[in-house]
């Protein structure tokens, strides 16, 4: 999930793997597969790189789930 902020202040998570698409028009607005839509006062290139930064501890979790224990 990442957290961002409604224009009202009220932060909220989302699951990444539900966005759709990103607009900026000016204000920022997040379309999920299913229509809901939601603007944050996040930036379009703020909601990117979150996504991105979610994406890479899922990645790293993974990586370090499958290390073996005592490097044997």
């Amino acid at each position: 999930m990442i957290v961002l902020t409604r224009l009202n202040r009220v932060r909220f998570a989302v699951n990444p793997d539900l966005i759709e698409r990103i607009q900026e028009t000016p204000d920022t607005t997040l379309v999920l597969v299913d229509g809901a839509t939601f603007v944050v006062a996040e930036s379009m290139d703020a909601v990117i790189e979150s996504v991105v930064e979610f994406r890479a501890r899922v990645l790293a979790t993974a990586a370090d789930r499958r290390a073996p224990e005592g490097g044997d």
